[in-house]
């Protein structure tokens, strides 16, 4: 018996490329299951982007925390989201506020926060931040447990 509920997810159980490039793909959301406040913790630490200026690669370990409200993202559609960065060249403040705004504006959450830490560029480890606001009360946010850069000390 299939749920309806999930009936418009176009991109779960199927063979689905990874999208072009972040503005052309596809966020999909569910229905909330919980009535309970509780936070989602999403770690991406193998996200890749481009330089917009050299073209070289960047890396970076994401931290996507929110509590939803009506919707979550579906996490197939959020990896191929991610995925779509590859290519995509931007720095890394705006490939951090970038994710966080678009998922703010498909699930119109509680409260969200995403951590990018990002490994060096010329030396110098970037770590960006965003969030929508002060956490609920009541709703355990741990933290996100990146340490911070030491190269190999």
């Amino acid at each position: 018996m299939t749920d309806n509920r999930y009936e418009k997810l176009e991109q779960l159980g199927s063979d689905t490329p990874l999208p072009d490039n972040p503005e052309t793909a596809d966020l999909e959301r569910v229905a909330n299951p919980c009535d309970a406040p509780y936070m989602v913790r999403f770690a991406c630490p193998e996200f890749t982007s481009i330089c917009p200026v050299t073209g070289a690669p960047d890396f970076a370990h994401l931290v996507i925390d929110y509590v939803p409200r009506d919707w979550i993202v579906e996490s197939k559609s959020l990896k191929l989201y991610l995925g779509a960065y590859r290519n995509h060249g931007a720095f890394h403040e705006a490939c951090t506020t970038m994710i966080g705004q678009r998922l703010v504006k498909e699930l119109d959450p509680v409260w969200l926060r995403i951590g990018g830490y990002w490994y060096p560029r010329g030396g110098i480890p970037i770590d960006v931040f965003f969030a929508t606001g002060e956490p609920p009360a009541g709703v355990w946010i741990p933290e996100q447990g990146v340490a911070s850069y030491r190269g190999r000390g």
